[in-house]
């Protein structure tokens, strides 16, 4: 039995590393510190540079954001939303260069029972139809579903990139810039969900959306129920260590280091927020997979031992393959089943 399980780990390994180096048109970009993306921030003009290194200025500011994160994530609700046949539009809050990446898009599967409504979240690098499979399994159960497009991603996507790397990159404080923003326009999505009847909102993130997902549930109580497709604590060490980042970490070495990347990026960090989820009455459910080399197993299991501290209503679901074959027959529909199943009985 050891002998099998050691041939399907190197199996699997194999088919992820194939999976995850079929895309070759990963970029290694300059490290930056990002200064003028924090100077946006509202915070920043309570706690100015003064002089400080930009290193200590960014710590200093993620330990003011998560300090004040009802401030930090907090929305106003867009005036301006605008359904056209099956695709919605609404202009972000946080306003960035990139004019494309200042409209939020999400596609609309209305259901039958318009006061249950799913909020969808995909993993980074998503193409614009990625999980809309997903979205119109919970439309043909009944709930309505509305499939969001993460910053810099498909229609957002600013026309220099062929992929999201505004979203994570080696520019420091753009990714964590791009986080707030997510996190800003989930809330908002929320908002139009309500005006569309929904009583009940859940929310599905898969990878990036996930953090993204967690993130905003813990400062939104509106989202009672949560389905984390690959879970992990530190934004940080995701990047650091993943398989799929490490053309972002070539950036970052030589420049910081992991334990200071954590301090930087710790406000964007699903680890930062346990108190705040678990003070909302919430049920949740954590999946990931065994063999996942992005979303690395101790940090997933990490994550469970932090629901376990913090008394989470949760449900843990352990998949037997990787990040990237979670996509692949036979484990996609595995993975379904178990979302659909837990956010529908649930919801």
């Amino acid at each position: 039995m050891e002998l099998l399980g050691s041939l399907y780990a190197r199996w699997m390994n194999q088919w992820e590393e194939r999976l995850c180096f079929a895309a070759t048109n990963r970029v290694v970009r300059p490290f930056e510190w990002g200064l003028d993306w924090a100077e946006r921030w509202p915070l920043a003009a309570k706690l100015p540079q003064n002089g400080q290194e930009p290193e200590e200025w960014l710590v200093a500011l993620s330990h003011k954001a998560i300090a004040g994160s009802d401030e930090y994530f907090a929305h106003k609700t867009p005036t301006d939303f605008h359904l056209a046949g099956p695709l919605l539009r609404f202009s972000s809050m946080v306003k960035t260069p990139y004019a494309e990446n200042n409209v939020v898009h999400g596609q609309w599967f209305p259901g039958k029972n318009r006061k249950k409504a799913v909020l969808v979240l995909p993993h980074w690098n998503a193409p614009h139809d990625a999980h809309n499979a997903l979205a119109q399994a919970f439309q043909r159960f009944g709930a309505s579903a509305l499939r969001l497009s993460l910053p810099y991603h498909d229609y957002r996507m600013p026309a220099e990139l062929q992929r999201a790397d505004y979203a994570v990159s080696s520019n420091i404080g753009r990714t964590i810039d791009a986080t707030r923003q997510a996190v800003l326009d989930i809330r908002c999505a929320v908002d139009w969900l309500e005006t569309q009847g929904a009583e009940k909102v859940a929310i599905v993130g898969t990878s990036l959306g996930s953090c993204y997902a967690f993130l905003a549930s813990a400062h939104d109580e509106r989202l009672r129920v949560n389905a984390f497709n690959h879970c992990s604590t530190y934004f940080a060490d995701v990047v650091w260590t993943g398989l799929s980042t490490i053309h972002v970490k070539q950036g970052l070495e030589g420049n910081v280091d992991l334990d200071r990347l954590r301090q930087i990026w710790m406000s964007i960090s699903p680890t930062a927020y346990f108190d705040k989820f678990a003070a909302r009455k919430k049920k949740s459910m954590f999946l990931y997979a065994r063999y996942d080399t992005t979303f690395p197993l101790e940090l997933s299991k990490e994550t469970i031992v932090m629901c376990r501290k913090y008394g989470l209503d949760f449900k843990e679901v352990v998949l037997p393959c990787g990040h990237y074959t979670l996509g692949e027959s036979p484990f996609k529909f595995m993975d379904g089943y178990h979302l659909v199943n837990f956010v529908l009985r649930n919801l």
